[in-house]
């Protein structure tokens, strides 16, 4: 254990957010982003503490919350799989990278893998139309998606590379 550490909670985190924000004009939006920024979800702590802060009630920032697509309630996987849904995308056969998709790692848009590695969320337009069909991972599109390339990148996802010091 380092001596002097400083760790903050959750709910000290979300305190420093919500007071650096509270008096600019419609804080909640900037504050919900920074609190996804930092957490990549919006802990349900949050709730009550942005509340507070703001003068309104747990159920107007869940109403919030759950009104944009953006937020999240639920930590998400270490990799976010986003599968275009765009009508491009469509009419190439993103629905059935879709199936294949769900089917592959056990999961329905929104949900996130028994093992917390992946975290599959629909997305309607990745801009990639003319590599149809798409889909995103970190800042990376991958187009001319198939089930077959999905279940290698899948693979390349999961495995954990150790570098000693060489370059990858």
């Amino acid at each position: 254990m380092i001596a002097n550490s400083k760790v903050e909670s959750i709910e000290q985190i979300i305190s420093e957010i919500v007071e650096k924000k509270v008096k600019i004009p419609g804080a909640l939006l900037p504050i919900l982003h920074d609190i996804q920024h930092h957490f990549d979800y919006i802990p349900k702590a949050a709730l009550a503490i942005v509340a507070q802060g703001l003068q309104q009630t747990e159920a107007e920032i869940y109403g919030v919350i759950t009104f944009y697509a953006h937020f999240q309630l639920n930590k998400p996987g270490r990799h976010t799989i986003e599968i275009c849904r765009g009508e491009a995308c469509q009419a190439m056969g993103s629905n059935a990278l879709e199936q294949a998709v769900k089917s592959q790692l056990a999961v329905d848009f929104g949900e996130t893998t028994a093992d917390k590695n992946f975290t599959l969320e629909p997305v309607y337009c990745l801009g990639n139309c003319a590599c149809s069909p798409s889909i995103k991972v970190a800042d990376n599109v991958y187009g001319r998606m198939n089930s077959e390339k999905f279940a290698k990148l899948s693979e390349q996802l999961s495995l954990y590379k150790i570098s000693l010091g060489e370059e990858l």
